[in-house]
């Protein structure tokens, strides 16, 4: 019923930035918090970036003051720049969605949605 799409991943060299983005389509009624994670090799998927329907933003100290997220409601957009990108930076990126959507019934469900991950790679 409901689909996140990432894009915006690739390989950059340290000190460099990417700008990922997602984006939910579907028979979407509302979305509330929207975040980012990500997976490096070895290691468990770690929240790093949310932001809340009216803006509000928290970060993980490993990405403070380097990565921005930022969303777009009309859009059911959600983004994330990200500057200063250090090797240990590299992982797979996944976008989540908190959110409400219509049926197949008429009915709204609730449901915790995934984008399919997108790599960055951190390399010189």
């Amino acid at each position: 019923q409901v689909q996140l799409v990432a894009s915006g991943g690739g390989l950059v060299q340290p000190g460099g930035s990417l700008r990922l983005s997602c984006a939910a389509s579907g028979r979407i009624v509302s979305i509330n918090d929207m975040g980012w994670y990500r997976q490096a090799p070895g290691k468990q998927r770690e929240l790093f970036a949310s932001i809340t329907r009216g803006g509000g933003t928290n970060y993980a100290d490993s990405t403070k003051g380097r990565f921005a997220i930022s969303r777009d409601n009309a859009k059911n957009t959600v983004y994330l720049q990200m500057n200063s990108l250090r090797p240990g930076d590299t992982a797979v990126y996944y976008c989540n969605a908190d959110l409400k959507y219509w049926d197949a019934g008429g009915g709204v469900r609730g449901d915790d949605s995934w984008g399919q991950g997108t790599q960055v790679t951190v390399s010189s």
